[in-house]
């Protein structure tokens, strides 16, 4: 892959967390949050460039948010997200770039075995990233009432595990068709090159 190929992944895939992570308060629609599945495509995608794309993504992240809350009128650090947790976003979305990032060290062309071990990885790397956020957020933020028990924080991440799951394997399972329509095409054009000599 080019160096002009990569810039233009970073940028789309920038793109799309930016268009779906400032919905909740300035356009009012039903868009979900990409974030989670853009770290996990970008680890696979951008493998080998983590040292600029990743603090890129992560500064793009943090600035969406400071732009959304502070455009609703609040102090960042007021706001009910933001938190000593809320730091804990870097090492949370650095797991799933990882699980992308091993991923794509691993694989081997289209196959039943390679969607078995991308749903594997994709699991484990969002498990990674949820605990991490979700924890953080719950022993860390003021915001959660004491006393705070395990118990508590085993039911609260019963309660949102299955959503941030779900959003996540969409734009997974997005990205894995254009990864699949992608290869498929370019196969298509090696073979008509051939054909042509």
């Amino acid at each position: 892959m080019t160096q002009t190929q990569r810039l233009g992944i970073f940028a789309a895939l920038a793109l799309v967390m930016a268009a779906t992570r400032v919905h909740l308060s300035l356009f009012h629609h039903d868009i979900w949050d990409a974030s989670w599945g853009v770290f996990f495509l970008a680890g696979f995608w951008l493998s080998g460039s983590g040292r600029w794309a990743f603090p890129l993504l992560m500064a793009e992240a943090i600035v969406v948010d400071y732009v959304v809350i502070t455009h609703m009128g609040i102090s960042f650090w007021d706001h009910y997200c933001v938190s000593l947790g809320y730091w804990f976003l870097i090492p949370a979305y650095g797991a799933l770039w990882i699980g992308g990032s091993w991923l794509a060290r691993h694989q081997r062309g289209l196959s039943l075995s390679m969607l078995t071990l991308t749903v594997a990885v994709l699991l484990v790397s969002e498990a990674a990233c949820y605990v991490i956020s979700n924890g953080s957020f719950y022993w860390l933020s003021a915001h959660v009432p004491s006393p705070k028990t395990f118990t508590a924080w085993y039911e609260n991440l019963g309660d949102w595990y299955l959503p941030f799951l779900q959003t996540t394997a969409v734009y997974v399972g997005l990205g894995a068709v254009l990864h699949v329509m992608s290869v498929q095409l370019a196969r298509l054009s090696q073979h008509s090159g051939q054909a042509q000599h």
